[in-house]
């Protein structure tokens, strides 16, 4: 499996190389290999943006009131889960959140999920990914802030009910927000990265036989922290968009 995800990386390589570093440069950063700037981390995560993608496309195809199949049944369940998960915590309105929140779910829980491979680190035990993650949910939840109660009505959120203590709560809640990005990449990344440690310590210490119990736990962890990332992020944007009247 290995092997298969390093050729997929070598042809990616191959192909965007340049394209991929131009862009980084525009943004301040730097290859240290400018002829391999695409690694297995990120050829991981395009292969579940793709499968994702096509996994949409085929239950879009077939999507059936009287015959419904795997594929939507399966779309389904996540679906009502979220929708049931965002209704509680969100109330009225939380239908428009509803596919950024079950992309999250569903992507980073099949990042997640690669651990369980032989051979194949987790995508989101590189820091990364669980900070590029963080900064979309921050800037993604703070622009629905600001679409939903103004510029003049989100500030005032940070400030809180009471007008003469607004001086000291509104640097508090920045920090608190700014805090946020590195609360959720650093939860993430950290249980991922000692679920994998875990898993390889005792794959190159037992017998095969026993590890497996690891495996499920790492499927566990995986499953967990995919939830809470979503979980928070709804949250986050129950506290943006909610005004202070309701």
């Amino acid at each position: 499996m290995l092997a298969w995800i390093n050729f997929l990386t070598h042809l990616l390589n191959h192909w965007f190389a340049t394209p991929v570093d131009a862009l980084l440069g525009m943004v301040g950063v730097h290859s240290a290999h400018p002829s391999h700037p695409i690694n297995n981390t990120l050829t991981l995560e395009l292969l579940v943006f793709t499968g994702l993608v096509l996994f949409f496309l085929l239950v879009r195809t077939r999507l059936s009131v009287e015959k419904p199949g795997n594929a939507q049944h399966l779309a389904e369940i996540v679906h009502e889960f979220v929708s049931s998960q965002a209704e509680q915590v969100m109330g009225h309105g939380y239908q428009k959140f509803l596919p950024v929140l079950t992309c999250l779910l569903v992507f980073i829980l099949l990042c997640n999920c690669f651990g369980l491979l032989p051979g194949i680190d987790t995508p989101t035990a590189n820091p990364s990914v669980p900070l590029g993650l963080a900064l979309f949910t921050f800037a993604y939840y703070n622009w629905n802030g600001l679409r939903a109660q103004g510029p003049i009505g989100y500030i005032k959120h940070f400030m809180g009910p009471v007008w003469w203590i607004a001086p000291l709560m509104f640097p508090i809640e920045i920090i608190s927000h700014l805090a946020r990005i590195m609360s959720l990449t650093v939860r993430l990344y950290a249980n991922m990265f000692a679920s994998d440690l875990l898993t390889l310590v005792f794959f190159s210490l037992v017998p095969p036989a026993i590890p497996i119990i690891f495996l499920g736990l790492h499927f566990g962890v995986a499953l967990i922290q995919a939830y809470i990332f979503m979980l928070l992020t709804t949250i986050y944007l129950a506290e943006a968009t909610t005004h202070p009247e309701h």
